[in-house]
């Protein structure tokens, strides 16, 4: 019998005040570990940072580089190939969207105070409507709390924009780091990644290297198909409309998006800035951004990808909070995916190969080149014995 099946029936056999004490006793080493793990990454965060950034464009960029290794070219040549190719789209948009919606950004800045002071008067003339019309509702307090909030806000962001230089300084360092690290992480990544799991106990190894591959990848280019097809199709509807900074909004929109939940999060952003201005455009920006929405999210992009996480929105939303404030906007963005690896391994107790066809499950149409070899991965976790 395995190990996890005799800690499942053990914990069946123990009377219920038994779990109640092994919970109690339990639960304290956890909270101390997970202090302990926030303890040391807010001591290594700017390196952690680096490492984890590096490691996610690998994975993501390890596909196009499978798949050319499969056409017969070398590791080494296609990692450089596609390293190039990737460092080009970047250069070509910091040269020429990012100039763009930083200018329209600092109008923005500029254009607020107009903006607050436009939507102030909007709702005033909708009390004035409301109280013409005999009905006990008073938007004038609203209106002035609503307008301080929004100015001192405006104040942060321009205190915020003082310290740009250095904060502009540091990112280029790390983002250079980032790019170097990464470069060799996708020529070596199969050594290094074979040297890690070779700690783990053979039976597991091949699931849960495939399980962590999967997971992470399918998670993040679900992500970014979603949020570049969000971004470009309402950049796109914004500059038809002739919604102002169309480019900025929808660029705005298309990153949150990368985050789960963070799509909508940035269409109620957008749709409050335009309201402000004029109402009837921040309605006609809502509905537009809703139905793009769900045409991306609910019709393309599961044909595409497949099931990414197989989480339940629920606990969606709630790794993203504990991975906000574990390790902030970097513990956002790999919330999920960890989730998802913890949810494999603890479905893993109860079933030694659940990990595996867990992760087969949520493979996508024509994944095969994620993980490399699947071919001889199969046949290794097949050879392999299972305890029961």
């Amino acid at each position: 019998m395995s190990k996890s099946n005799k800690l499942l029936n053990w914990w069946n056999l123990i009377t219920p005040i038994a779990r109640v004490v092994t919970i109690a006793l339990v639960a304290p080493l956890i909270v101390l570990n997970a202090w302990a793990i926030a303890a040391i990454f807010d001591y290594f965060h700017s390196l952690l940072v680096i490492l984890i950034a590096a490691s996610l464009l690998t994975f993501l960029l390890n596909y196009p580089v499978s798949f050319m290794q499969s056409r017969g070219a070398t590791r080494g040549r296609s990692a450089i190939v596609v390293f190039l190719f990737t460092l080009s789209i970047f250069s070509g948009l910091g040269v020429t969207l990012v100039p763009l919606a930083i200018e329209q950004a600092q109008q923005l800045v500029l254009r607020l105070p107009e903006w607050f002071d436009s939507g102030q008067r909007q709702l005033f003339l909708l009390n004035d409507q409301i109280a013409s019309a005999g009905l006990p509702i008073n938007l004038d307090i609203l209106a002035e709390q609503i307008t301080d909030r929004l100015k001192s806000s405006l104040q942060g962001i321009t205190g915020e924009v003082l310290n740009l230089a250095v904060f502009t300084v540091t990112s280029l360092l790390d983002f250079l780091l980032t790019l170097v690290l990464t470069f060799y992480l996708l020529q070596h990544s199969d050594q290094l990644w074979q040297s890690l799991i070779e700690w783990l106990p053979l039976p597991i190894r091949q699931p849960f290297s495939q399980t962590l591959r999967l997971s992470f990848q399918n998670f993040f280019f679900g992500q970014l198909i979603s949020a570049t097809l969000m971004g470009s199709t309402l950049t796109i509807i914004f500059l038809v409309m002739r919604v102002p900074f169309g480019l900025l909004f929808g660029l705005t929109i298309g990153t949150m998006a990368l985050v789960p939940f963070g799509g909508s999060v940035g269409i109620v952003l957008v749709t409050l800035l335009v309201a402000l201005r004029d109402i009837g455009a921040g309605v006609e920006v809502l509905i537009a951004a809703l139905i793009v929405q769900q045409i991306v999210e609910n019709l393309i992009a599961p044909r595409v990808m497949g099931s990414v996480t197989g989480l339940n929105p629920v606990w969606v939303f709630l790794a993203i909070l504990t991975g906000a404030r574990v390790g902030g906007l970097l513990g956002v963005v790999i919330a999920v995916p960890t989730a998802v690896v913890i949810k494999s391994a603890l479905v893993a107790l109860r079933s030694p190969t659940a990990l595996l066809a867990t992760s087969d499950d949520r493979s996508p149409p024509h994944s095969t080149a994620i993980v490399e070899k699947p071919e001889k991965t199969k046949e290794v976790a097949s050879s392999q014995p299972v305890e029961s």
